[in-house]
């Protein structure tokens, strides 16, 4: 009986689990974009190492089983780590979006240390970017001061060559939509990497009252970072489960303007699936226990986002 009652759990809970990523993978596939997109259009999704733990061969290898098309990594100065970096990549055949920012208090030296950093990453010859994302400036920090990471970004795209795009995150200068659209308004070329369950979180709510901002920023859009957030957070605990239709349902609503745009233009656009580890993943009480498995969210997003967009 005992034996019974414990095969008849797991089925149960194996069964639940099938339902549930069936309900998600339904959600996802409404309104599926269904016309040929324009020559030269193509999507790459990109695997990000955070909380995973390991050397960056082994989550490299992992990254190319799954069927990633490359990885997103913070830039490093460190050689050591370069070489394991760019070593991995020519490995496992990926590509590679590096990821600069800067934590200082004082914005001079916040901006220093911002150029040298994404001066590196684009100026290094070892393997080109397919993009630079940036966290860039900080939420308290003047109109001005933050404008000077723009400013910068902007001639050092023309010079190299390479996408550069700035991140819509909380605690940086594109943490609110209203502050974004000033910089949008004064700045025509400015590219995103639309991280909107950011806006989600800072807003309270799925953003259907300031849907001419957001409109306005899908046209900047070059990157995604591909999180579900919700009205009270950046981060979902498991976007298979039902209660989150409506904020999955708004996410890949704002992916499909983006992705249209590229179709028609015969642009390409890129993916981050960026679900992260605790504190983003809710954990149990006490003990701490995510909610999820980390590793299962993220390729789980990067399949569907592989059955809705790429041809």
């Amino acid at each position: 009986m005992k034996q019974n009652r414990r095969h008849f759990i797991r089925t149960s809970a194996a069964g639940s689990a099938a339902l549930l990523l069936a309900s998600l993978d339904s959600v996802a596939m409404i309104n599926k974009p269904e016309h040929q997109p324009a020559k030269g259009f193509g999507i790459q999704i990109m695997a990000t190492n955070w909380g995973i733990e390991g050397t960056m061969d082994s989550f490299c290898n992992k990254a190319k089983q799954a069927g990633y098309d490359g990885i997103e990594l913070w830039w490093t100065d460190d050689k050591k780590e370069q070489d394991e970096i760019f070593n991995a990549l020519k490995k496992y055949d990926l590509e590679i979006g590096f990821l600069c920012g800067g934590w200082q208090t004082d914005p001079a030296e916040h901006l220093a240390a911002f150029k040298k950093m994404i001066d590196d990453a684009t100026g290094q010859s070892r393997k080109k970017p397919v993009y630079i994302n940036n966290q860039s400036g900080r939420d308290y920090f003047s109109f001005d001061d933050n404008a000077k990471f723009i400013e910068y970004t902007l001639d050092l795209a023309k010079q190299t060559g390479i996408k550069i795009c700035h991140e819509t995150h909380r605690g940086r200068m594109l943490y609110a939509a209203p502050v974004a659209r000033t910089f949008m308004n004064r700045y025509p070329d400015l590219k995103l990497t639309l991280d909107i369950s950011h806006w989600c979180c800072v807003h309270e709510s799925l953003l259907a009252d300031q849907q001419e901002t957001v409109n306005q920023a899908l046209e900047r859009v070059e990157h995604i970072h591909a999180r579900i957030g919700h009205q009270q957070g950046p981060q979902v605990n498991d976007p298979k489960a039902p209660e989150w239709e409506n904020a999955v349902k708004a996410h890949f609503a704002w992916w499909d303007k983006v992705v249209e745009r590229k179709r028609k233009e015969g642009g390409s656009i890129t993916f981050l699936t960026e679900f992260g580890p605790p504190d983003y993943m809710p954990t149990m009480p006490f003990t701490r226990k995510p909610l999820a498995d980390l590793w299962q969210v993220n390729v789980g997003m990067m399949q569907l986002l592989k059955k809705r967009y790429a041809s």
